[in-house]
């Protein structure tokens, strides 16, 4: 459940950057966007899955610096993959007419499943190692 939420609250905070953004910048092009609104709302989407993690999935106590900093460390080895991912995939869902209006929510929704099944693993054998 967890992790479901944590899933759906990033690509939210996702999605609602690339509303902004979108309408702060017209006349960039939506891969761009896309890129920008991935790097805005990652940190916040990783502090906010290392509190649920913290709390609800490995209960460990004490440790919130440590702790956070080794999310972050399993995390900023995925971000240069999603940089990568984010504008190949809204390119790859812009060039079908049916997927075109909604390329980056696409390539978001496909960029953190990768994610997801990354992270899991990396913080259980590392961020909240006991």
């Amino acid at each position: 459940m967890v992790g479901g939420f944590n899933t759906a609250f990033s690509l939210a905070l996702y999605s609602g950057c690339v509303i902004a953004l979108a309408r702060l910048l017209p006349t960039r092009g939506k891969p761009l966007i896309a890129d920008i609104a991935f790097a805005v709302s990652t940190p916040i989407a990783i502090t906010v899955a290392f509190l649920c993690y913290k709390h609800f999935v490995f209960r460990t106590a004490g440790n919130y610096l440590r702790e956070w900093l080794r999310c972050f460390a399993v995390y900023s080895v995925s971000f240069p993959m999603g940089l990568a991912i984010v504008p190949t995939a809204t390119h790859f869902f812009q060039r079908a007419s049916l997927t075109h209006t909604y390329a980056p929510y696409l390539a978001g929704l496909v960029n953190s499943f990768c994610i997801a099944c990354y992270s899991y693993f990396g913080h259980k054998k590392f961020s909240f190692k006991r």
